[in-house]
């Protein structure tokens, strides 16, 4: 009896886990971009005229329901085509061989420009893109794609330069884009004395997972934000020991291959940077 109950059971066991795979982590995926409020929406409405249908029993309303739901499908695709498209890609671009020794060696870049630039005291303001895609969060931008040096950030961020003004965004060991404008944080606690380059690395920071370095104009004083949080005035060394704690993953693994498992990033809470609590944006000056 048991045989013949395990012989007639894993089919349905084996679409109940193939269906959930399906639904949970789209749902995951999509909780992190803009169009999260639309999928809440519609889900929230669709849930309410489900209940209602069944409760009192309207025929009318539960064959239209049906037609709903057989054209969800296109609309997914409608709405999530960016996203869709994005995904496809980067499973295409997999790496198989990136460690986390290539991690650390993007890290260094970053720092060595941030430090360059800061000894000239020329304002910069690069974004490193985790899981969250930045295309999205972020309005105009020239596209660049080419090797991150050191030199080639000094270069964009010189001043005079056609694309020195603006955000750029480095993906993996990539400069994707620069000239970017990133969104403005809308926060009244801030200190006044915060330019628009800060503001706008909060600001991203609140909308995505990435690391955000600044490099003031004014000062040359070095500054990052993640998760809504900045630290101002950080010294190189102090660089050195976050941007690892946040890029570099467990176990070796690379972050773009972590890409492919974005949505479960949405369930983790963000990290303290350097096993610290969440900083102030006013710590340090």
């Amino acid at each position: 009896m048991i045989w013949e109950f395990i012989q007639n059971a894993w089919r349905p066991a084996v679409e109940i886990v193939i269906l959930a795979i399906l639904i949970y982590y789209p749902l995951m995926y999509v909780r992190g971009t803009r169009g999260w409020p639309i999928v809440l929406g519609f889900l929230v409405i669709l849930m309410a005229l489900s209940g209602v249908a069944a409760l009192l029993n309207l025929e009318v309303i539960k064959s239209l329901l049906r037609y709903v739901f057989a054209g969800v499908a296109l609309a997914v695709l409608v709405i999530f085509q960016p996203e869709l498209r994005r995904i496809f890609a980067e499973l295409g671009n997999i790496p198989l061989f990136a460690s986390a020794h290539e991690e650390r060696e993007n890290i260094e870049v970053i720092i060595q420009a941030a430090e360059r630039l800061s000894e000239m005291r020329i304002g910069a303001l690069v974004a490193v893109e985790c899981l969250v895609p930045l295309d999205d969060f972020v309005e105009s931008g020239v596209v660049v794609d080419c090797q991150a040096t050191p030199e080639m950030l000094e270069t964009i961020f010189f001043p005079n330069n056609a694309v020195h003004d603006g955000g750029v965004i480095l993906r993996g060991d990539r400069i994707a884009k620069a000239a970017c404008i990133f969104p403005m944080t809308q926060r009244q606690d801030l200190s006044k004395s915060l330019g628009t380059r800060h503001r706008a690395a909060i600001g991203l920071s609140e909308e995505t997972d990435a690391v955000i370095v600044v490099v003031s104009e004014e000062t040359g004083a070095i500054s990052y934000a993640h998760r809504g949080q900045m630290l101002r005035g950080v010294t190189v060394e102090e660089l050195r020991s976050f941007l690892p704690s946040v890029l570099v993953p467990a176990g070796g693994a690379s972050s773009k291959r972590r890409r492919l498992l974005r949505w479960s990033a949405f369930l983790r809470p963000a990290a303290p940077a350097n096993g610290r609590p969440p900083a102030n944006p006013e710590a340090r000056s």
